[in-house]
């Protein structure tokens, strides 16, 4: 995909797209380890309750448009009013409006909306690493307020996720999750990383050291695996926060295997 340009519109489609069309895979219910994250994320509920108009973006949504519905479906157990537009860059991708859901044509550019939160997955994943700064850029130049940008990456059935929360001004925290039964280590989810991490898992850079101490801890965890994965990752978690690693702790017991830091903890290396 190119570098982001262009210039934004007064109304969805009233621009040309910024940005190329991607391959559009898709599928249902590949998204939901980070619709639960977002369902449950005090900051995203913050936002969205806070907001004058509750306008969710789903941005390249793919060649159909389920993981749209589903985000919707989920937010609305947080506000029952929220608005979502799914954006395509690809005018045969782009359907009828049902549901409360509409869809345009759209792209970096967010077709001249501000929403107050965009979910943006599997798209700079096609992208070279030095666009990504720019995508950021304008993606969070047309947040609404207070708004939160989620640019995440998962594999074909949505077992294997991770994904930045970014607000207006910097990226915030990394997450990975991934499904118990899946993954033999944690450091299997970095074939998933965001694509501003996904080059640097090397050594050298913070996030190989934090997927490197990740596994420590699963292999030292490893007295509590016939108890199942969640218990045995639970414990490597609670061995990583007393190593100082600032692990978030989980508000409630998760299904998935999650693993929050701060950006700060993993910020590329100059």
């Amino acid at each position: 995909m190119s570098r982001p340009s262009g210039t934004r519109g007064a109304s969805p489609g009233s621009t040309k797209p910024d940005g190329v069309i991607t391959r559009g895979t898709t599928g249902i219910n590949r998204l939901r380890r980070s619709d639960r994250w977002l369902m449950h994320r005090a900051a995203v509920a913050d936002t969205l309750h806070s907001a004058a108009d509750p306008l969710v973006v789903d941005l390249g949504y793919g060649a159909r448009p389920h993981t749209t519905f589903e985000l919707a479906s989920r937010l609305r157990t947080v506000r029952r009013d929220i608005r979502v537009v799914g954006l395509e860059i690809d005018p045969a991708r782009v359907v009828e409006a049902r549901d409360g859901v509409s869809f345009a044509r759209g792209g970096f550019e967010l077709a001249g909306l501000n929403p107050v939160l965009i979910r943006a997955f599997n798209v700079l994943r096609q992208y070279p690493e030095d666009a990504v700064a720019g995508a950021w850029a304008k993606l969070q130049s047309g947040l609404a307020p207070g708004g939160l940008l989620v640019d995440g990456t998962c594999d074909e059935l949505g077992r294997r996720c991770a994904w930045v929360l970014l607000d207006a001004d910097r990226p915030l925290s990394l997450t990975l999750a991934w499904d118990p039964f899946d993954v033999e280590r944690p450091s299997d989810i970095a074939e998933r990383l965001p694509k501003a991490l996904i080059h640097r898992n090397v050594p050298g850079e913070p996030v190989y050291e934090l997927l490197q101490s990740a596994d420590r801890a699963w292999a030292t965890a490893a007295p509590h695996a016939p108890f199942g994965p969640r218990v045995r990752w639970r414990a490597a978690a609670q061995l990583l926060r007393q190593q100082g690693v600032p692990l978030e702790v989980p508000r409630r017991r998760l299904r998935d295997c999650v693993l929050t830091v701060p950006w700060s903890l993993v910020a590329p290396a100059i």
